[in-house]
C-alpha cells in the first residue's frame, strides 16, 4: 500500500477549450497539479522552457502546427511524459513517428476510461523516466568525484613529486585513516595547493 501520493504537473496543449476542459476534469487537484494550459504550440515551448511537466498532453493538430514534432523534442530532451491525441485519419502516421521517441499516441474520440488509462500509463512512464534521471544524477557525481580525485592525484604529482600510484594510495590511505570519502580527501588536497 502506498502511503505517499505522488503528484505530476502538467501541460495540456490544445486549440479547443472543449478537449483542454474534458482532460482536466479527469485530474485530481491532489494528484495533478499545477496545470497549465497553451493554445499553441509557441506558447507550449515558452512553458517548458520555463519549467518541467511530468504530463504533457498535445490535442493535434494545433493552429501553428500539428504537434508532432513538439512532441519529439519534448520526449527527447526532457524526462516528461508526452502523450498526442490524433484524429483517427491521422494516427497511423503520428504513431509511427513518435513511438521511436517513446511518445504515447491515442486517436480520438476516445472514452473516459481509455483516457483515464492513459493517464495511469503516463505516471508509470514518468516514474520510469525518474529513475533514470536519478541514475543520471549519481553517475554524472560520480564522474564529477573522479575528476577531482584525479586533479588531487595530479598535484600531488606535481607539488610532491609522487608517482601516480604513490599518489592514489597517498589519497587512498589518508581516507581510510580519516574514516573519510576519497573525495574529501582529493578537496583538501586540491585546497591545500590552490
Amino acid at each position: 500500500m502506498r502511503l505517499e501520493t505522488t503528484v505530476y504537473s502538467v501541460l495540456i496543449v490544445s486549440s479547443a477549450d472543449s478537449f483542454s476542459q474534458s482532460i482536466a476534469s479527469l485530474l485530481s487537484p491532489a494528484e495533478h497539479s499545477p496545470v497549465e494550459y497553451a493554445r499553441n504550440i509557441s506558447a507550449a515551448k515558452r512553458l517548458t522552457v520555463q519549467r518541467q511537466f511530468d504530463f504533457v498532453i498535445i490535442n493535434a493538430p494545433l493552429s501553428d502546427e500539428n504537434g508532432a514534432d513538439f512532441a519529439c523534442e519534448l520526449s527527447a530532451k526532457s524526462t516528461s511524459a508526452v502523450l498526442l491525441f490524433a484524429r483517427a485519419q491521422d494516427f497511423s502516421a503520428f504513431y509511427e513517428k513518435l513511438t521511436p521517441f517513446g511518445v504515447f499516441t491515442l486517436h480520438k474520440p476516445l472514452s473516459q476510461q481509455s483516457a483515464l488509462t492513459a493517464l495511469l500509463w503516463m505516471a508509470a512512464a514518468r516514474e520510469r523516466l525518474k529513475q533514470h534521471e536519478i541514475k543520471t544524477v549519481s553517475l554524472e557525481q560520480k564522474m564529477k568525484d573522479i575528476r577531482t580525485i584525479n586533479k588531487a592525484k595530479w598535484l600531488l604529482i606535481e607539488k610532491e613529486h609522487m608517482s601516480e600510484a604513490e599518489a592514489h594510495r597517498a589519497i587512498e590511505k589518508q581516507a581510510m585513516d580519516r574514516c573519510v570519502p576519497k573525495i574529501a580527501v582529493a578537496n583538501d588536497i586540491i585546497q591545500r595547493w590552490s
